[in-house]
């Protein structure tokens, strides 16, 4: 009997070690599982975050940019060829524009309105009242970098239809330079482009409301501002993403925009025109948005002899923009507004000067003039 409960007493450790030990797999076990549960909810959760990281990737990709730098009128009176005339009968304007190209030379599109025609030596070079400038201030706008041009002015058709033959010719020798505003031909008017650079599509019009009286002796030659004309232009243009239009408007020396102005402005709005790029008053307006349009009534002079009627029209404005495409939504953002001074010491040594490189050698109190002329351009703003 002894013997026997000996053996019952041994039996129930061994039983209870056997328990323990399958409990201890079996707890193991699911630890194991919840760790490679855990661990393959982490691979799961970085394959969601790396989607989402291609889906942010992909959306800075649908956002596209392009840059356009603006200057006005490129007013060449006689004072200023004859400064620029070399003793061999040639013009070298370079010096007259040394500060510029530092400024405009990262953008990818550059305005400036052509204001007195390029219309060649047999018309004869000639300033105020009926314009007619040497090839080599065409020369150096491109050298510079202008690559858009406007044509369409009061003073277009100062020389006639042999003036402004000359003028579209001489444009069209540069593969890289696109105008608006005067034509060879109703078939080159009526062939408006739509453009691509980085990506956006854009369209370039350009017209004015009036050429000093004259008449035209063929429509095609100067884009006269009509506003059935131009709402078919646009149309015809409707496919580009942004569409940019060149007016020449207003009243001149004025800072103020006119009525007229503003109901055009507001009518190119409503066709979905983009951007308006105002000149011909000579004198700085201001910006302002009508809706989703960006409007630049005036950017007055690039460069003239205006100074020696006073200093309104010797200032003039630089405007630079990042123009953004995302979800075909337009946006600007204004990044540079600088006036510009068209200095001359009595009609000689002309020079635009940006008033980041301004002295007093060039204006006196121009701190005060700087103050007063960016109030009259920022106060639509």
């Amino acid at each position: 009997m002894k013997r026997k409960k000996k053996r019952k007493l041994k039996k129930k450790p061994i039983f209870f070690l056997i328990l323990m030990i399958i409990l201890a797999i079996f707890l193991l076990c699911k630890c194991d599982k919840k760790s490679s549960d855990k661990g393959s909810n982490n691979i799961e959760n970085n394959n969601v975050n790396e989607k989402k990281d291609d889906s942010k990737d992909k959306k800075v990709d649908s956002k596209k940019s392009l840059s356009l730098v603006m200057v006005g009128d490129v007013l060449i009176h006689e004072a200023v060829y004859k400064d620029a005339l070399n003793s061999d009968g040639t013009y070298d304007f370079s010096s007259m524009f040394e500060y510029i190209g530092p400024i405009i030379k990262n953008y990818d599109l550059k305005y400036c309105n052509q204001e007195s025609i390029i219309g060649g030596k047999n018309l004869g070079i000639s300033g105020y009242p009926n314009f007619n400038s040497p090839d080599e201030i065409g020369e150096e706008v491109v050298n510079l970098g202008f690559n858009m041009v406007g044509l369409a002015n009061n003073h277009a058709f100062d020389k006639g239809e042999k003036a402004i033959n000359y003028s579209v010719n001489f444009w069209k020798k540069y593969d890289n330079v696109i105008t608006a505003g005067s034509y060879l031909s109703s078939e080159d008017r009526n062939d408006l482009k739509v453009y691509e650079k980085n990506g956006i599509r854009y369209a370039f019009l350009a017209y004015t409301t009036g050429i000093n009286g004259n008449s035209l002796s063929k429509d095609y030659l100067v884009n006269l501002y009509d506003k059935d004309k131009v709402k078919e232009d646009i149309e015809k243009v409707n496919s580009a993403d942004v569409i940019i239009v060149a007016m020449h408007w207003g009243n001149e020396y004025t800072n103020e925009p006119t009525n007229s102005q503003r109901e055009i402005a507001s009518y190119l709005s409503s066709l979905g025109v983009d951007l308006i790029i105002g000149t011909h008053p000579h004198v700085v307006q201001p910006i302002t948005y009508i809706g989703d349009t960006l409007v630049i009534y005036s950017l007055g002079n690039f460069i003239s002899n205006q100074l020696v009627i006073g200093i309104n029209p010797a200032i003039g404005l630089i405007v630079g923009l990042d123009i953004t495409l995302e979800d075909d939504k337009v946006k600007f953002n204004i990044k540079e507004k600088e006036l510009i001074f068209s200095y001359s010491d009595n009609s000689k040594n002309f020079k635009v000067v940006p008033f980041s490189k301004m002295n007093n050698d060039y204006l006196k109190n121009y701190k005060d003039v700087e103050k007063e002329y960016m109030n009259i351009v920022n106060k639509e703003l």
